[in-house]
């Protein structure tokens, strides 16, 4: 049961199922499902929320891992630790894809973030999608004492650490992590292949993330600009790995005001509106 089914592909996970498919879009969710001042939602009736999103048929539910404040950036997202938060609501939901954008590799040990993926993924019914990312915050680098200038090259190492102890069975391994000798072994393993976003560059050229991820998480950009970066996106896809289907992926923040005719105006990473505005977003600027 626990071993790893080395014949799987992301596809068949199921909220890789629910969130993606070939010429489709979804929306899902991003914690806190609220409106809030400063940088601190309240974080009530989350789990109200979020049963309501799977109601209406919302693809998925998102996480972020932002272990440290950072008044600079002006956000902690859903406030708690990302896994302890993703059982919360595995427990909640029965459907829904629950999905993180980001996990910071470089802040975590490898076998930490696999045993943590693969426990949510087994305790929710193959409803996890990982999402990773290199970081981008300058204070936690080291207050969690690596190399501000090493993430890339430790996002990279930390990434086949993770890839091979999902997927193989008592593996042999070296890292800067550390060393595994083919006798111990990494458990629970994912119920199939755990499909795994890379976020932004990470540090990384668009030729390397095509070759070793399973979709792609970027920002918002204007939708003429986004249009061309999701068609270079399936063009290097389509190089680096023809015939497989690998999602791009965009965040969005919307701030809906109470006048549903609101005209849509900029803000950071989204914009602000009225309800109705939604179905003409390629209007906004």
């Amino acid at each position: 049961m626990l071993e790893a089914n080395t014949t799987a592909r992301p596809g068949d996970s199921k909220g890789f199922r629910r969130m993606f498919a070939p010429d489709r879009l979804t929306l899902g969710v991003f914690f806190p499902i609220e409106s809030f001042q400063r940088d601190e939602p309240s974080m009530r009736n989350q789990e109200r929320l979020a049963r309501r999103a799977e109601e209406l048929g919302f693809a998925a539910l998102w996480v972020r891992e932002v272990p440290l404040r950072d008044p600079s950036f002006g956000d902690i997202g859903q406030v708690y630790d990302p896994w302890v938060y993703l059982a919360w609501i595995a427990a909640q939901t029965r459907d829904i894809a629950l999905a993180t954008g980001s996990v910071i590799l470089p802040l975590r040990h490898p076998l930490h973030t696999a045993k943590a993926a693969a426990s949510v993924d087994r305790l929710s019914g193959s409803r996890l999608v990982l999402g990773v990312a290199s970081g981008d915050r300058p204070v936690e680098f080291p207050a969690f004492g690596v190399d501000i200038d090493r993430p890339g090259a430790l996002f990279r190492e930390n990434l086949a650490v993770l890839r091979t102890v999902l997927t193989q069975n008592s593996p042999r391994l070296q890292s800067s992590y550390g060393v595994m000798q083919g006798t111990a072994d990494l458990v629970p393993k994912p119920v199939g292949a755990l499909p795994i976003l890379i976020t932004g560059t990470s540090r990384q050229s668009l030729d390397w993330i095509a070759g070793h991820a399973d979709g792609w998480i970027t920002y918002p950009r204007p939708l003429a600009q986004q249009a061309e970066r999701a068609a270079h996106w399936h063009a290097t896809v389509t190089a680096a790995r023809p015939g497989v289907f690998m999602p791009f992926v965009q965040s969005l923040y919307i701030d809906l005001t109470t006048d549903p005719d609101h005209p849509a105006q900029p803000i950071h990473l989204g914009f602000r509106g009225g309800r109705n505005v939604l179905p003409h977003l390629d209007a906004a600027p």
